[in-house]
């Protein structure tokens, strides 16, 4: 029986389980153009229609169209709305009873939506609320993280394959998770007939062609079907969220807006996410998106904020810090500077270093090598060109600038020296960013080599082109171990992640400045173009924890050893070479002899002049 109840509103817009005031049943509301609506019943298990309820022009306030419809149980059936004669799904649905399957052509008609009856017992969850000075950000595609059979979980490309997976992620050392899109989102539309006629098999393939990434459209409100093993997604991603806040781990989702979407729109999306989910922040992709509003949004003042540009001097005045830093700046300047050095590149020390020290005091900054765009950072050290042919677009696809440098031969290759060049590379480039000021950020599977054999758009491609390997991580263990035991490092010396900018200064009056640059002399770098190596020196009397202590990084990229000048430290203290990105420590030169420190013992003697192997970066300590 229908029955309209004059009590209700018609906000919030969607369907949901009403109980109160002696009456139970399903309150709808639905914005339509057409004075032709409704919404059809289905039998949940079945999928048969078992009835339909138009909406009356009586129950319409603009083009929301409203009703109550009492005596529903909601755990039998399932819905869409109707205009004329065509199906609509329902755009805020939190959940589907379809759409189960990745990669299966779908339309509306196979969205049917399911109405949440039940509430989620969240216990004494609590978000992390990490400052941007101790994240460690991991980036991955839900499916592709566990779903190559080499993952070793049982529910592989899931949330829950996720949770399998955090022991893993803990260990290594990872804080943050950024998810690329896991809302529900429409992978394989199927392709208009009309648009079919006049094409040939080819082009038909390439209408069909996989959104595996999902940056287009999406049902917003429900998190993805097929990224669940169960029937609950919603239930499956409170699941994971929740485990890992029990393990002080952040969660942040990229939301894709195309344009047209409205202020009002994004801004009531990421509030339910925010209130809903628990989760911990969002990366903001699209244009002309309100960055200004969200940035002020009350709902939004303690979650992770992430885009390209916010402006800050709008927000806040020159004397004015935000009582959470949430703000993040997610560009690729980082990326295509550190690249550049690492090649080899003139004229890149000084940006470089500006990109090291950048952390302004009102927001954060997201520092990568790689992403899930571009090459990985293995491809980065293996490929010249891009190889996306896979894709169907004959090559044309992808970005033609990578920076990137194959260290001697394209592709896979056996030659011992190339392979152990690009190991050193990699090993460079994670130095680089876990030893940068800002918030470092690596892809999935970078960890230990994943290479997705110079596909460097994988947007399509649902194989093992885009699923991580896990063999690679015995195959590359070295480099894990070297990963892990670099972010250690950068944890345990907070000198490494301050909460602000440094200023090149002793404000501090303890005989030295917080940070400074050095060269082949002590106080003396080389800022020429042609110069290829510098070191800085960070002091930590300017640290929470690591006072008493000195710290010298020694960067080489030229293509030949160098030598570096150690600073004079305070009587009592020695440098000692803590991390190397070669396998032998750097020599020190004793009367024009050089030795190596692995013979002389890792300490070494202050006013000494070390040689630091050619593309290759070194990490000492002084201290007692």
């Amino acid at each position: 029986m229908m029955n309209f109840a004059r009590e209700y509103y018609p906000y919030p817009l969607g369907v949901r389980y009403v109980e109160e005031k002696g009456e139970k049943g399903l309150f709808t509301s639905f914005v339509s153009e057409s004075e032709e609506c409704g919404i059809v019943l289905f039998d949940r298990r079945s999928g048969v229609e078992l009835s339909r309820y138009p909406f009356s022009k009586e129950r319409r306030v603009g083009k929301v169209y409203y009703q109550m419809l009492s005596d529903i149980e909601p755990k039998n059936i399932s819905y869409l709305f109707y205009e004329g004669n065509k199906l609509v799904a329902d755009k805020r649905a939190k959940g589907f009873a379809g759409a189960d399957c990745f990669g299966e052509a779908k339309g509306d008609a196979d969205y049917k939506a399911v109405v949440e009856e039940k509430t989620y017992d969240w216990g004494t969850d609590s978000l992390p609320k990490l400052p941007y000075e101790e994240c460690i950000v991991y980036c991955l595609h839900v499916r592709g993280f566990t779903k190559h059979n080499s993952s070793g979980v049982k529910a592989k490309g899931t949330f829950a394959g996720i949770i399998e997976k955090i022991p893993y992620l803990k260990e290594l050392g990872i804080t943050t998770l950024e998810l690329q899109p896991a809302y529900e989102f429409n992978e394989l539309p199927l392709a208009k007939k009309d648009n079919l006629k006049n094409t040939s098999i080819i082009e038909k393939e390439e209408i069909q062609r996989i959104n595996y990434w999902g940056y287009k459209e999406g049902f917003y409100y429900a998190p993805k079907r097929s990224y669940s093993k169960g029937n609950d997604a919603a239930k499956e991603f409170k699941d994971m969220v929740k485990a890992l806040h029990e393990n002080r781990m952040e969660v942040v989702m990229q939301f894709y807006f195309p344009n047209g979407m409205t202020q009002v729109e994004i801004l009531e999306i990421l509030r339910f996410w925010r209130v809903v989910y628990h989760v911990d922040g969002f990366h903001l992709m699209g244009n002309g998106l309100p960055i200004k509003d969200a940035a002020s949004d009350v709902f939004l003042q303690d979650c992770k904020l992430w885009y390209y540009d916010f402006p800050v001097k709008e927000l806040y005045s020159d004397s004015q810090k935000p009582a959470y830093r949430n703000l993040g700046f997610y560009n690729d300047g980082f990326l295509y500077d550190v690249r550049r050095l690492l090649k080899g590149d003139e004229g890149m020390i000084y940006d470089v270093m500006q990109r090291l020290r950048a952390n302004p005091s009102t927001n954060g900054v997201i520092n990568y090598v790689s992403n899930y765009y571009g090459f990985t950072m293995m491809d980065m050290v293996s490929y010249e060109r891009k190889y996306n042919e896979d894709n169907g677009e004959n090559n044309r696809d992808g970005s033609d600038y990578n920076c990137s440098w194959n260290c001697g031969a394209e592709g896979p290759s056996r030659k011992k020296q190339v392979l152990a060049l690009r190991e050193k590379q990699l090993k460079n480039a994670f130095t680089f960013l876990l030893l940068a000021h800002g918030t470092p950020l690596f892809f999935m599977g970078d960890e230990f080599g994943n290479s997705q054999k110079g596909n460097n758009n994988p947007y399509c491609q649902d194989n093992e082109i885009s699923w991580l390997n896990w063999r690679d991580l015995n195959k590359n263990k070295a480099l894990y171990a070297y990963v892990k035991e670099l972010i250690a490092f950068r944890k345990a010396h907070d000198v490494f992640s301050l909460p602000k900018e440094c200023m090149l200064m002793d404000y501090k009056s303890c005989g030295y400045p917080d940070l400074s640059y050095h060269g082949s002399e002590a106080w003396k770098p080389s800022w020429e173009p042609y110069s290829r190596h510098i070191g800085f020196m960070l002091c930590g009397e300017y640290a929470q924890n690591d006072r008493g202590n000195y710290y010298y990084v020694a960067i080489n990229m030229y293509w030949e050893a160098k030598e570096f000048a150690l600073p004079k430290l305070p009587k009592g203290k020695k440098w000692k070479c803590s991390l190397a990105t070669t396998k032998e420590y750097p020599e020190r030169k004793i009367n024009s002899e050089k030795v190596s420190t692995e013979l002389i013992s890792k300490e070494l003697k202050k006013d000494d002049t070390y040689i630091v192997a050619s593309r290759s970066i070194a990490v000492f300590v002084g201290s007692k």
